[in-house]
């Protein structure tokens, strides 16, 4: 068991932490169970998730004996959380990609002088040792705030054991817009085979969203199976606060993300929150090229009123249920392999994944019949649309099982 100590008051704006230093609490009961893994403050201008879980670590002693599996709390970017700001040379939760992690391995002779290479590098040192020592399905939390006040909600990654741990938590779940961002730490987790969830758990520095983020790690260590509901006699709290909170759950859909750099100039237009309704047409924000308008109608997540950021504003639409339920009795009998089959689609020749569309045939197949087979991230490359979708949907690849006895090993 270690803790790290995070001063307590979230709402100052700067947080004391050293560099380097993101192990905040590590708890193991049962090596063989579960794994969960919480990151806070990925994001260093957002102080409540680091100091949530240092709430939580201060707790979690008294419950070891009663862990049926391991407890990593991880501060993110460290260096970013000691100034207070977004991050130092580049974005963290964009900077985990494939040739970034490559090069930021411990014993890669390629190394930049970035910051968040150092943080990258400190942070695969210690995950790598947590995955490889998983002996049972690995959970990854990632906590975050927003500039923008507004009812928090979940980010899932569209796998169905996503989904099903989702689902637990009395929250409002976003899908697609985690495929519509590259380089994120989860979607790097995600394709290793842990089952993710970020959370976006309110306005930068409330002291609600402290509250909102230890609430949703208590109940992950009881939905991962680590603690027994009955022995986390606070459960019902925890449940009563993200409900409070959230309100209703429902499901909703990015079909929209308004990408931006630094030199664009963008500026959002002031008064509006997280799920607000906006009317194709009206006015959002503008930039150097003018006004800026919604595309169509729908909800807005996640308006940007902070200096950087690469995202400006997402729009979104709410999921029916039944098209949900519909989606994951179609996956599950493993019809998406019969869609390279169809007239213009082919598999990619590089990944079992990933789907080339002739664009010339691809406006025959809406992308909706493709998200209910989990194809949501999409990019163009020539004539072709490719859509791709996560790996491990139904399976755990940390998950073995002795093909005689059927126990774990």
């Amino acid at each position: 068991m270690q803790i790290l100590s995070i001063p307590e008051k979230p709402l100052k704006k700067h947080v004391s932490i050293a560099a380097g230093e993101h192990l905040i609490g590590e708890f193991v009961g049962d090596p063989h169970g579960a794994t969960l893994i919480v990151f806070g403050s990925v994001h260093g201008n957002e102080a409540g998730g680091a100091l949530a879980l240092q709430k939580a670590a201060k707790m979690l002693p008294a419950f070891l004996p009663k862990l049926r599996g391991r407890i990593y709390f991880l501060a993110g970017n460290t260096r970013a959380i000691a100034k207070s700001v977004r991050f130092i040379d580049a974005d963290l939760n964009r900077h985990w990609t494939a040739e970034n992690v490559h090069h930021n391995r411990a014993d890669s002779p390629i190394r930049t002088k970035r910051a968040e290479d150092f943080e990258q590098t400190e942070l695969l040192t210690i995950l790598d040792n947590i995955l490889k020592t998983a002996q049972a399905e690995v959970y990854a939390l990632d906590l975050h705030s927003t500039s923008a006040d507004g009812v928090p909600f979940a980010t899932v990654g569209d796998t169905l054991r996503n989904r099903d741990f989702a689902q637990q938590f009395p929250i409002t779940i976003l899908l697609g817009i985690e495929e519509q961002l590259d380089g994120t730490i989860l979607e790097y987790l995600n394709n290793l085979g842990a089952v993710t969830l970020g959370y976006e758990g309110g306005q930068h520095y409330a002291e609600q969203t402290v509250k909102n983020h230890e609430a949703l790690c208590w109940l992950a260590l009881v939905n991962s199976g680590i603690l027994r509901r009955e022995d986390l006699p606070d459960f019902e709290k925890h449940e009563e606060n993200l409900k409070n909170v959230t309100g209703k759950p429902r499901i909703v859909e990015i079909r929209y993300r308004h990408a931006i750099s630094e030199a664009d100039d963008f500026k959002m237009e002031l008064g509006f929150d997280n799920f607000r309704r906006v009317r194709r047409g009206e006015i959002l924000a503008n930039d150097r090229h003018g006004e800026i308008r919604a595309n169509e109608s729908g909800l807005i997540l996640m308006p940007l009123y902070q200096k950087l950021g690469e995202d400006g504003f997402f729009l979104g639409r709410e999921v029916a249920p039944v098209w949900l339920r519909l989606s994951g009795f179609l996956r599950r009998l493993k019809i998406a392999k019969l869609m390279r089959f169809l007239p213009g689609v082919r598999k990619s020749p590089f990944d079992d994944e990933t789907l080339e569309i002739n664009t010339r045939v691809a406006r025959l197949f809406p992308l909706q019949i493709f998200h209910l087979f989990g194809f949501r991230k999409r990019r163009w490359h020539n004539d072709k649309l490719i859509v791709s979708r996560r790996k491990f949907d139904t399976k755990s690849p940390f998950v073995k099982r002795s093909a005689v006895s059927g126990e774990k090993y």
